[in-house]
């Protein structure tokens, strides 16, 4: 990486993706102290309580792409930002469960818009040979922000009789710092040029990004992409169904892994296996480490050897874990088996569908449907994302444990099929080129 400057703007809004990360799992901690403290049953607990922020997050995918697309990519990271800080601070002064709901909510809306406003913003300014690996930074955020999260409750999880309080308080600061540096990056020139059909500014800010651009082919392509578009244009569209569809599965996979389901009940999980809780807590944090080295892995290797083989190696590591686990619940193997074989799991998703999901999305759709497009498989993504792990402490109650993971188990090997019947190979190839072969004439 040559460009200093686009790894660091890379960096900052990806930085969205720690808020993210540390979101999402961070209620994982808060998860029996919560129930206990406002006596809820299983099923209300699951969809209100631990849900609300993903409730939050597919309102936030569904209609992301109207502010990214309106406002610009940067004003709309700058009010992702202010959401985070504003959940952070509003759920640990939570005086009930419905209180507590909204405030999560708020911060899910910050989620779902991130994982549209971010990957689409560092995907239009990458060069396309390490486009792979800086639309990635976003998902490595994402892990370390997890990481991050399970070490934060471990640390906090004795502080108070309130523990809780500042488990989730705590990402105020990461929030208003991320809200600072997203001021200092530029505006996304190709969103310029496609929305405000401003060439000179467009020109200008292409080569602040990259001043070794050759600026007549670059504009050229994006223009040329601009013309073949035709008035109200959607990706609903006949032309636009193979991108569409390939958005929908890899969103549809991406979630029937069980991936949300475990990080959100990540402790409960291994104290079903056996575990005391401290365990519990200290094997989260284990989960972290693992999900970090192998992201970074798998980043390393995106634009080496595409992100259709990282998703081979992906489906096979799941489903050998997944089958792993399965067995381990049946026969009720206690004690450290269960996480040993969940590291496995892990490792296969940060190597695989971690490091490829955002990446694809966002480089199958043209420049005016990016974000519509990237709207939709987030949307598929955290629509699921939001059903699963709301009825896991009911399914682990009715069906139990072990029929819920091989589930899960079954699902990777139509993941499998479907990358190799499907997928295509994304790396190497600009934007505009891929809008060309994606979309049907």
């Amino acid at each position: 990486m040559n460009n200093k400057k686009i790894l660091y703007w890379s960096i900052v809004v990806a930085l969205a993706g720690f808020l993210f990360g540390f979101d999402t799992v961070v209620i994982s901690g808060a998860d029996k102290q919560l129930q206990q403290l406002w006596h809820t049953s299983d099923l209300y607990h699951g969809l209100v309580v631990m849900s609300s922020a993903l409730w939050g997050t597919v309102i936030g995918a569904i209609f992301g792409a109207i502010p990214t697309n309106k406002l610009g990519r940067k004003k709309t990271l700058i009010i992702i930002g202010l959401l985070f800080f504003v959940s952070a601070i509003g759920t640990a002064f939570a005086g009930d469960s419905i209180i507590f709901a909204i405030f999560r909510f708020i911060g899910g809306l910050g989620i779902g818009a991130s994982t549209i406003a971010a990957p689409t913003y560092v995907s239009e300014i990458a060069p396309a040979k390490d486009r792979g690996k800086l639309v990635a930074l976003y998902q490595f955020n994402i892990v370390f922000g997890i990481l991050i999260a399970f070490t934060s409750n471990y640390f906090l999880q004795d502080i108070s009789e309130n523990s809780w309080r500042w488990m989730l308080g705590i990402q105020a600061f990461p929030a208003l710092i991320y809200t600072i540096l997203v001021f200092g990056v530029p505006e996304s020139p190709r969103w310029i040029l496609e929305y405000k059909n401003d060439k000179d500014t467009a020109s200008a800010l292409l080569k602040k990004i990259n001043p070794e651009v050759n600026l007549d082919q670059e504009i050229a392509a994006i223009e040329t992409e601009k013309s073949n578009e035709t008035k109200g244009e959607n990706i609903f569209m006949k032309k636009y169904r193979k991108p569409l569809m390939l958005a929908f599965f890899i969103a549809f996979f991406n979630q029937l892994s069980g991936i949300n389901a475990f990080l959100y009940y990540a402790p409960r999980i291994f104290e079903l296996a056996g575990l005391e809780k401290s365990a519990s807590f200290l094997s989260s944090i284990g989960i972290g480490f693992v999900n970090l080295i192998f992201t970074i892995i798998g980043i390393s290797l995106i634009d080496k050897f595409g992100r259709r083989t990282l998703m081979y190696i992906g489906s096979v590591g799941y489903i050998i874990s997944l089958g792993l686990v399965s067995t381990a619940f049946l026969l009720e193997w206690k004690g450290m088996l269960v996480p040993i074989f969940f590291f496995l799991f892990i490792a296969a998703h940060a190597i695989g569908q971690g490091a490829v999901i955002w990446v694809f999305i966002s480089e199958i759709f043209p420049n005016k449907l990016r974000a519509a497009g990237q709207a939709f498989g987030c949307s598929v993504h955290w629509v699921l994302a939001a059903l699963i792990p709301s009825f896991i402490p009911f399914l682990f109650k009715e069906i139990g444990t072990a029929t819920v993971f091989i589930i899960f188990c079954l699902m990777m090997v139509l993941q499998l099929v479907w990358v190799f019947l499907k997928m295509p190979e994304t790396k190497g190839r600009t934007l505009e080129e891929l809008s060309e072969s994606l979309s049907k004439k």
